[in-house]
């Protein structure tokens, strides 16, 4: 039986426990793409708060495949001392530094969400997708030629280098919620005729190419994931039996780890939601492919989390909201699942959570962060 609490080894990576921080975008960057102030707060202290990896929002490989104008970016050698001070404070909070890298596509020159509406004219841009066909209200994008996906795959391969050089020990391929990737794998956003569309396995193709060129470019002992949503929730689109085919093309290729998720790629979308909605996704993938799962998808109490592991259906957790609301969720769940012997805890916080029973020390938390 896995424990939640239980170390996990991909490559040359060691992660303590099998909770991860999964990626949320904050819309924050200032224009720049860098990390900010607040990066290194909202993410440090998730890592303090116990989790065994942080991964951050979706970092664009191109600017215009930024989700809004103030979204984190890793498409240029400039903002790499800014990572690096993030991917280091992660590491000295004691969790495994991850990062995720994206292009929206059509989801592109967007304000944030609490604002709403495209991007103004002096701040947005004109979309890439596959297809010259928009998401809801969002731009029309401008269909991609051959050269700009070769280009925006040799992106991805490049943008996994500079994150090694940043200090990120993983790295997540984004390919789901209707970005870059999920629109050229769905039928429903794929309209195109040539080797990039068409049957699955020119739908497939650029998902394999980016995968295949980004681990190539990557040392061996990083880890390589993929983020996929296993269904689109709707009639004619993507489906979980080609969300398998194609993770069993990923492992040939070298991709350790499949993040499944599902959704957003169009408006019509009629999720079945509930706690642990898409845990069936992970499972069909971990079974039918044989590799390893992340399950993600309102996954909120102890309990559930250590069940989905105890039953085999996934091999790591990942928590969004639930670790917005409570950072320290991984001690707190330690405690419920009377794990506390193998919890260790920052020495500086070690008196407020002796109560909960005992706990390791871990002096290698608070360790000084390099300077921008």
């Amino acid at each position: 039986m896995t424990d939640l609490f239980e170390p996990l080894v991909q490559r040359g990576v060691t992660f303590k426990n099998r909770i991860g921080v999964s990626p949320m975008c904050m819309y924050c960057c200032g224009g720049d793409g860098r990390p900010t102030e607040w990066h290194l707060q909202h993410l440090m202290s998730r890592a303090v708060g116990g989790a065994g990896m942080v991964m951050t929002e979706a970092a664009a490989v191109t600017a215009e495949g930024r989700i809004s104008p103030d979204d984190l970016g890793i498409w240029e050698d400039a903002q790499l001392p800014a990572h690096a001070r993030l991917a280091a404070g992660i590491a000295a909070m004691g969790a495994v530094p991850a990062i995720q890298l994206a292009h929206a596509g059509r989801k592109a020159s967007r304000n944030a969400p609490w604002e709403g509406g495209p991007a103004p004219a002096e701040r947005g841009w004109v979309p890439l997708a596959p297809s010259a066909e928009a998401f809801d209200d969002y731009a029309t994008p401008r269909a991609m030629t051959e050269a700009e996906i070769l280009a925006t795959i040799a992106a991805f391969a490049t943008a996994a280098q500079r994150s090694v050089r940043a200090g990120y020990r993983v790295i997540e391929l984004h390919a789901a919620h209707g970005y870059l990737g999920h629109q050229l794998l769905s039928p429903l956003s794929n309209r195109r005729n040539d080797a990039w569309g068409g049957d699955l396995d020119g739908r497939a193709r650029f998902v394999l190419e980016m995968s295949r060129a980004t681990r190539a470019a990557i040392p061996d002992e990083i880890p390589l994931w993929v983020r996929v949503s296993h269904t689109d929730w709707v009639e004619g689109g993507w489906t979980t039996e080609e969300t398998v085919e194609l993770s069993r093309r990923l492992k040939a290729l070298g991709v350790d780890m499949i993040d499944v998720s599902s959704g957003g790629l169009h408006p019509a979308q009629k999720i079945a939601l509930g706690p642990g909605y898409q845990v069936p996704g992970a499972e069909a993938v971990k079974t039918g492919a044989g590799i390893a799962v992340a399950a993600v998808g309102m996954i909120t109490e102890p309990a559930q989390a250590q069940a989905i592991l105890s039953e085999g259906r996934a091999d790591l957790i990942l928590l969004a909201r639930a670790l917005l609301r409570d950072p320290y969720w991984p001690i707190h769940a330690a405690s419920a699942l009377g794990r506390t012997e193998g919890l260790r805890v920052p020495p500086q916080y070690e008196r407020g959570w002796a109560t909960l029973g005992k706990m390791g020390r871990d002096a290698s938390i608070g360790a000084p962060l390099p300077s921008l």
